[in-house]
């Protein structure tokens, strides 16, 4: 287990990103023409980042298409390493 908790991507896109320009919550659903509920729910770590978004958001702000959707991907393996159960799945070391 880790002794950092994995960070939702809305924390990132907050203070990185909003705190940093600042802009508001609003300001960003406008500029990214969404409503302004998404940016509030991706904010809190309600909402994932979906392709669409990752695609706004990486144009907004100059970045890769995929960006914010790898960082949404890597949250959740993170979530998923600390909760998974993988004791009874074994390797497969003979395919044919």
């Amino acid at each position: 287990m880790r002794d950092i908790p994995p960070i939702h991507p809305g924390h990132i896109l907050a203070d990185q990103y909003l705190a940093e320009l600042g802009l508001s919550q609003r300001k960003l659903a406008e500029l990214l023409d969404v409503p302004p509920r998404r940016v509030n729910q991706i904010i809190k770590g309600e909402r994932a980042i979906t392709p669409d978004t990752s695609l706004r958001l990486g144009k907004l702000f100059g970045q890769s298409d995929t960006f914010w959707l790898n960082l949404q991907k890597h949250y959740e393996i993170e979530i998923a390493r600390e909760t998974s159960d993988l004791s009874r799945v074994q390797v497969l070391k003979d395919v044919g």
